[in-house]
């Protein structure tokens, strides 16, 4: 069984849902307190014991690329303002991890935005991330995957239970539960169903731990809606060559490329920060009390 070493992030979407703020920034540089949403995703990957972060890029991403690079001009004007702390907090993100950013010239698809990686990749597993969705979690979810993978050797998608009414809206699977916990080998995957295509309720998120063969796979997938190239066509030919399990993973996740699912995740997070979390709590609570709120 070969070691997982590599992430691999698509980053090359426009982040439409986020205009006008996203013209000219990136949706995944959009900030949560202090950091911006694509460190919250890297900060999961270093801390579930991964090597290399892969980005898959597009026009206009370059900041991404910049945030997790080291900044001469910056770094030596917070040494002479005597901003240490400032400092070290720059110095650990530019070597939170080894980058290495691919370019995804034509917007064709997550699921080509991934094959893209493949040169970099070549014949190992790997993981993917969604940069829109973070999961806040006491062992991160992508070290949850590893961990059942180390026992199962195949491919995992991360999956959540969510409202029967709100199915249509995901990537649903359906299998048999396994002797693992909280694990089913998947029989079918269905994207979007229609209401009574399908009678589960488990619905896939932003974590993949993919075997090789997907590359393979994604390479001679036919184009599908939108003329995109539709991760979900290659996941299910994968399942049927060597088998996939869904994991219902540990945690909360948010959906960060959605208005109100960015707002839950920045006020649940400031809610734990270690200086803000008191203060902003105490605002809430004022806020609650006022005569002109409806909470």
């Amino acid at each position: 069984m070969k070691k997982i070493r590599k992430a691999v992030i698509p980053v090359a979407g426009l982040g439409t849902r986020f205009l006008p703020a996203t013209k000219a920034i990136p949706k995944e540089m959009l900030t949560i307190i202090d950091r911006p949403t694509i460190q919250y995703i890297v900060e999961e990957v270093v801390a579930s014991g991964i090597q290399e972060v892969i980005l898959i890029t597009s026009e206009g991403k370059s900041a991404i690329e910049n945030h997790f690079d080291y900044n001469f001009e910056l770094d030596t004007l917070l040494r002479e303002k005597n901003k240490e702390q400032l400092r070290a907090e720059l110095e650990r993100t530019s070597g939170l991890i080894d980058v290495v950013s691919v370019r995804q010239k034509k917007p064709l698809g997550l699921g080509h935005a991934i094959w893209m990686a493949r040169h970099v990749v070549g014949d190992e597993p790997f993981l993917v991330l969604l940069g829109d969705d973070l999961v806040r979690s006491e062992t991160p979810c992508c070290r949850q995957m590893l961990d059942l993978y180390e026992q199962i050797g195949e491919s995992i998608v991360a999956v959540q239970r969510v409202p029967m009414a709100q199915t249509g809206s995901y990537g649903i699977v359906e299998g048999e539960a396994t002797e693992h916990e909280r694990t089913c080998k998947i029989s079918r995957m269905v994207e979007k169903p229609a209401p009574g295509v399908s009678d589960s309720d488990m619905a896939i998120i932003g974590r993949y731990l993919l075997m090789p063969d997907i590359f393979d796979i994604l390479g001679t997938t036919t184009p599908g809606h939108g003329g995109e190239i539709q991760l979900t066509d290659a996941l299910q030919a994968l399942s049927k060559r060597r088998g996939m399990y869904a994991y219902e993973f540990q945690g909360r996740r948010y959906d960060a490329g959605d208005k109100l699912g960015y707002l839950k995740a920045i006020v649940d997070i400031a809610l734990e920060h270690p200086s803000l979390g008191g203060p902003f709590r105490e605002h809430i609570r004022t806020l609650c009390g006022h005569e002109a709120c409806r909470l």
